[in-house]
C-alpha cells in the first residue's frame, strides 16, 4: 500500500478524514431524543434508539441496546439530527449506558477510514475495537475463602489438607486453594456450609507497576547514539511523522527504539509496539524487562478471558503505558496513545486476510496519522514499499549500518546443488555436512533452514503412481511422521498413513516424495549420531511456554542442530550459533507471487542474520540450483542496494506496488460452474476507464480449498488512483452472492494463491 502523507499527497484519505471529522463530536448527542448506534457485526449501517429520559449520550459511549431478541454491544456513532417523525413511535429505546470509557474521536475515525479504504462493513471494523463482547465492563468478583472457625465435626483427609494449605488465615482464592490441597470445589463449600471457612470476595488484582524509564539505561556505540537522538526527538516532538528504523540484524535496534517508549513514558503517553509473532517472543518481553524493570502489557490471541478483560480495561483507562501485541492491538481504545513502533515492519504476518482484509503496517501509518503522533517502522530488511518512501524523503531513515558490539555480518556462499549435489535420498551436501560436523567439534551450533512443515510434501505408489491429495482442497497431502498422519495444510484434513496403495493395493510401496523438516531431522541424526537435535515448527507447538521453553534450550546451549521453518526467522537471539544452512534456497522463487524476490530475499538475510550475533563469525551456506539468480547474488555479495535498486526499478516499469495499486476479488461457490458465472458477470459489469486494468476471470492457484472452488479477478490501477472509490462503485451495480457463493474483496493483497 505504501502510505506516504504530504502536501499535495492525492488520496481519499484526506478528503475522507474531513468528512470523518466533522461528523465525529463529543458534544451531547442526544439533542432530539434519538442517537444512531454502531453495532459490531457484519453491518455497514448505524440504528437508530430513542434516547430514555435522563439519559445523557454523546459520540462514542457504549450501550447496551435491543437487536432483535437479544441485547447486544453498540457505540453511540452520532446525533440523528433529522430524525423521520413517522418512526419516532416505533424506536426501541437504548438499554442501558455501560460504565467504560467512550470510544475516542480518533478511534470512530480509524474505524470509518479503514472500512471505506477496505470496503469492509463497519460493524466489522468496530468489532475488532471491542474484542472483549461480553467480557467487557467491570471484572467479575472471584469469591475467597479464608479459615476462621472450628475444625468440622467429621474431619476427612481431604478436608484435613484443605485446612493445612489455609492454616495461615489468609484468603486464598477458591479455586486455587482447591487446586493445591488437591481437592474438588465441594469439598471447599462442604467446609464453608460448617462455618470452618468463610466466603469472601477477593480484592481486585493491583495494577502492574508502570515501566521506569530510567530503569537499565544501556550504554550506546557511538553508531547508535544518532539513532538514540532521533528516537528521542522523534517521541519528544510529539506530531505525526513516520521513521524508518533501518538497521542490520544485530544492530540493537530494539534497544534504539526503546528509546523513543522511553521519552513516551517521560511525557505520559502510552506506547504500542506491535510484533509478528508476539506469542513466540519471549526473548523480547525479557529484553523490555531489563531495560524498563517490568514486563509490558501483552495483547494476542493466547491470552484467557479474564486476562484479556483486564488487559482491555487497563488500555481504555490509560493504565497500561506500554502494549506489546500482535497486529489486532492496532484497534484497542487507547486512552492516550502517543507512539506506535511496527518491529520487522517487513513481516507478511501482518497483513490479515480473514474478515476484515487489512495490513497493520499500513494501518498503524493511518492511525498515527490521524491521532498526530509517531509511528517507527523496524526491520533488518525493509518492504519495498516503505524503501521507496524512505527513498523519496516521506519517511526519515534511521539507519544502524553495523552489528553492536562490533561483530561482522555473516560471510554467505552459494552451494550449487548442480555441481555438489547430496548423496541419493539426502538432502545435506557434503560440504554443509563437514561444516556442520566442525561446528559441533568447536561447541558451536548450527541452524538448518527449509520452509517446509512435516516430513514430506507428497506420498506416492511407486506401484501406480497414485498421489495421496486432500478429497476437499486442490493439494497434495502433508506427509507428518511425528504424527503419524497425512495432513491438509489448507483446511486441516487429515488421515492416518495407510499400509497399503488405495488404489492398486500394493503393500510397501508408498514413498515420501521431498524434504520437510521432520525428514531433515531424521538425516540429521543419521549423519551426527552424537549430536542434540530439536525442530521449530508451527505445526509442532503445543503452548506459548512450551515454545519458549524450547527456545531457552536452544540460548543455553542444550541444543547442537536447529532445525526449523520461517518461524526461526523471527527476532530470536541464540548465542552459540554460529552457522547457518539453506536447504532449498529457491524455494520461495518458484511460485509466480510478484512479491516473491522480496520475500526469498528477506526471510533468507533475517534466517542467515541468526548467525554470529555474540560471539565468532557466523557464516551462511545457501543450497541451490540458481546460484546466478539476481536474489542469490545480492545475498552472497552482502549488496542489499543492489536488490532494492533492481527491484524497485522492476516494479516501477511494471506499475506494481508501491508504483500501482492492486485489488483481489475472490469469487468462491460450492460448484465451479457457479463461480465462474459469477465472476464473468462481475467482470462484464467493470466500470471502464483508461487508468485500470481488469484481469480474469481465472481459476486461483489454489483452485478449490474445503471443497470450494475459487476464480480471482486481480484489477489493477495507477498509484494516486482512488481504487477503492472504483470498487465499490462496480458492486454496487453487479448482482449479488447468492446460494453458496461468496465474494471477497482485498485491497492490497498479499497472497496471490
Amino acid at each position: 500500500m505504501a502510505l506516504a502523507f504530504r502536501p499535495g499527497f492525492r488520496f481519499s484519505f484526506q478528503r475522507s478524514l474531513m468528512d470523518y471529522t466533522s461528523r465525529s463530536s463529543t458534544a451531547p448527542a442526544n439533542a432530539t431524543g434519538m442517537v444512531d448506534v454502531l453495532v459490531p457485526v457484519a453491518l455497514d449501517q448505524t440504528y437508530s434508539y430513542k434516547v430514555p429520559r435522563g439519559m445523557e449520550l454523546k459520540a462514542g459511549d457504549l450501550l447496551s441496546v435491543p437487536l432483535g431478541a437479544r441485547e447486544v454491544l453498540a457505540v453511540v456513532w452520532g446525533e440523528n439530527a433529522n430524525p423521520d417523525p413517522r418512526l419516532h413511535n416505533r424506536l426501541k429505546e437504548v438499554s442501558e449506558k455501560l460504565d467504560i470509557p467512550p470510544l475516542k474521536p480518533e478511534l470512530r475515525q480509524v474505524v470509518d477510514w479503514v472500512a471505506n479504504y477496505t470496503l469492509s462493513p463497519r460493524g466489522m471494523v468496530l468489532r475488532m475495537c471491542l474484542r472483549m463482547g461480553e467480557n467487557l465492563g467491570p471484572e467479575r468478583v472471584r469469591p475467597g475463602v479464608r479459615l476462621t472457625g472450628d475444625p468440622p465435626r467429621r474431619l476427612t483427609p481431604a478436608r484435613q489438607r484443605v485446612i493445612e494449605v489455609l492454616s495461615d488465615r489468609l484468603l486464598h482464592a477458591k479455586s486455587e486453594a482447591a487446586k493445591e490441597a488437591g481437592v474438588s470445589a465441594g469439598v471447599i463449600d462442604g467446609l464453608v456450609d460448617e462455618g470452618t471457612l468463610t466466603v469472601e470476595p477477593m480484592p481486585p488484582p493491583a495494577p502492574p507497576p508502570a515501566p521506569d524509564p530510567e530503569f537499565g539505561r544501556p550504554d550506546f556505540s557511538p553508531l547508535q547514539r544518532a539513532g538514540v537522538d532521533a528516537m528521542r526527538a522523534l517521541a519528544a516532538n510529539g506530531t505525526f511523522h513516520v521513521a524508518l528504523l533501518d538497521g542490520v540484524t544485530g544492530s540493537g535496534k530494539t534497544e534504539v527504539y526503546f528509546e523513543a517508549v522511553a521519552e513516551t513514558i517521560r511525557r505520559g503517553k502510552q506506547s504500542l509496539i506491535l510484533m509478528p509473532e508476539i506469542a513466540l517472543t519471549g526473548q523480547f518481553l525479557d529484553r523490555f524487562a531489563r531495560r524498563f524493570g517490568v514486563r509490558p502489557i501483552e495483547w494476542h490471541s493466547e491470552l484467557t478471558p479474564r486476562t484479556r478483560a483486564r488487559n482491555w480495561a487497563a488500555i481504555s483507562e490509560g493504565s497500561a503505558p506500554v502494549v506489546v501485541g500482535a497486529r489486532s492491538a492496532l484497534f484497542l481504545p487507547y486512552a492516550n496513545l502517543g507512539l506506535i513502533v511496527v518491529d520487522e515492519e517487513h513481516d507478511q504476518a501482518y497483513k490479515q486476510d480473514e474478515g476484515v482484509h487489512y495490513h497493520a503496517r499500513d494501518m498503524a501509518v493511518v492511525r498515527a496519522h490521524i491521532a498526530k503522533i509517531p509511528v517507527v517502522l523496524a526491520s533488518a530488511t525493509p518492504s519495498v514499499e516503505s524503501e521507496v518512501n524512505a527513498r523519496k524523503n516521506r519517511y526519515q531513515r534511521v539507519a544502524l549500518p553495523s552489528r553492536f558490539g562490533g561483530q561482522h555480518m555473516p560471510h554467505i556462499e552459494a552451494i550449487d546443488l548442480r555441481r555438489e549435489p547430496p548423496p541419493r535420498g539426502r538432502y545435506i551436501s557434503p560440504r554443509l555436512a563437514s561444516e556442520i560436523r566442525t561446528a559441533i567439534e568447536r561447541r558451536e551450533q548450527a541452524l538448518l533452514f527449509l520452509n517446509r512443515r512435516g516430513y514430506a510434501p507428497l506420498t506416492l505408489c511407486r506401484g501406480c503412481g497414485h498421489r495421496f491429495a486432500c478429497t476437499i482442497c486442490d493439494a497434495w497431502l502433508v506427509d507428518h511422521r511425528f504424527r503419524q498422519r497425512l495432513v491438509c495444510h489448507h483446511c486441516g484434513f487429515s488421515m492416518p498413513r495407510p499400509h497399503l496403495c488405495p488404489n492398486c493395493s500394493a503393500e510397501e510401496s508408498l514413498v515420501a516424495v521431498g524434504p520437510g523438516v521432520e525428514r531433515l531431522q531424521e538425516e540429521a541424526a543419521a549423519l551426527f549420531p552424537d549430536a542434540r537435535t530439536m525442530v521449530l515448527s508451527s505445526d509442532l507447538i503445543t503452548s506459548i511456554e512450551t515454545m519458549r521453553s524450547e527456545l531457552n534450550e536452544i540460548a543455553e546451549g542444550r541444543v547442537d542442530i536447529i532445525i526449523g521453518t520461517q518461524l526461526v526467522a523471527k527476532g530470536h537471539n541464540f548465542p552459540r550459533l554460529n552457522l547457518v544452512g539453506v536447504i532449498d534456497a529457491d524455494l520461495g522463487l518458484s511460485n509466480g507471487d510478484p512479491r516473491a524476490a522480496e520475500r526469498t530475499w528477506q526471510l533468507l538475510n533475517q534466517v542467515i542474520g541468526r548467525a554470529g550475533r555474540e560471539q565468532g563469525r557466523g557464516v551462511g551456506y545457501l543450497q541451490t540450483h540458481q546460484p546466478d539468480h539476481p536474489v542469490m547474488k545480492a545475498l552472497i555479495a552482502c549488496d542489499r542496494e543492489a536488490f532494492y535498486d533492481s527491484e524497485i526499478d522492476l516494479r516501477e516499469k511494471t506499475l506494481y506496488p508501491p508504483f500501482g495499486r492492486l485489488a483481489s476479488l475472490i469469487i468462491s461457490a460450492g460448484d465451479r460452474p457457479s463461480a465462474e458465472g459469477l465472476g464473468r458477470r462481475l467482470v462484464a459489469l467493470a466500470p471502464r476507464d483508461e487508468r485500470v486494468v481488469v484481469l480474469g476471470p481465472a481459476e486461483a492457484p489454489l483452485a478449490v480449498i474445503k471443497g470450494r472452488y475459487r476464480f480471482r479477478i486481480l484489477v489493477k490501477s495507477a498509484r494516486g488512483f482512488d481504487l477503492s472509490d472504483y470498487l465499490r462503485n462496480w458492486l454496487a451495480v453487479c448482482p449479488k452472492p447468492t446460494g453458496n457463493q461468496k465474494l471477497e474483496v482485498d485491497v492490497d493483497p498479499q497472497s496471490f494463491l
